[in-house]
């Protein structure tokens, strides 16, 4: 399979980017072995391929990656059918927003940095189209991607309680921490690769 982050970015093989890349092999191996982890060769008990491609086209939107966005809508699509893949396109009109903000505790040292900011709760009517479950996992990556700084024990305990083991809330957090690795690297390749082509 072609290196997922080369499509992604539109990096041209034996291109200058292409040849950048080829200088640190062992990182370019190891984000596409992290992404065939999460997405190509997984054990479903935890975490299903249609949740996972489902989280990771919402976080896509989220980010305002178009590329990425097509790609794990088509995974989506693919895992879990065109119905699923267009109820989260619809979620994200709702759920778009800027960030990072949050708040932090009130009796804290950082509590003079607080921002507030908008949290995502999924409508009844979505929730019973997507599931308890999914619906947990989508507000949950919501507050990873814009609101970080209020991850807290309660927050993993509501992924808990719509059903989310141990290790699918750890799965969880993994695929929405690597997004935000792969999508900022294809974002700084994808201006390389503009400027090449100038």
């Amino acid at each position: 399979m072609t290196d997922i982050i080369d499509r992604l970015a539109g990096v041209a093989p034996g291109g200058s980017v292409d040849a950048l890349r080829r200088h640190r092999p062992a990182t370019r191996d190891n984000a596409q072995a992290s992404y065939d982890a999460l997405f190509t060769t997984i054990d479903e008990r935890h975490a299903t391929l249609a949740e996972r491609a489902a989280v990771a086209q919402f976080v896509a939107a989220l980010h305002d990656d178009e590329a990425a966005t097509a790609h794990y809508a088509a995974l989506t699509r693919e895992s879990g059918g065109d119905a699923l893949a267009e109820a989260i396109a619809e979620l994200v009109g709702a759920a778009r927003t800027t960030g990072p903000y949050g708040e932090y505790p009130a009796d804290g040292p950082l509590a003079g940095e607080s921002v507030p900011g908008p949290r995502l709760t999924i409508e009844d009517a979505t929730r019973s189209q997507l599931g308890d479950r999914l619906a947990a996992a989508l507000e949950h990556a919501h507050l990873l991607v814009f609101r970080p700084r209020e991850s807290s024990v309660a927050a993993l305990a509501r992924l808990a309680d719509a059903g989310w083991s141990t290790d699918g809330i750890v799965t969880l957090s993994q695929l929405v921490s690597f997004l935000a690795f792969q999508l900022r690297v294809a974002a700084g390749l994808r201006l390389l690769t503009t400027e090449d082509a100038a």
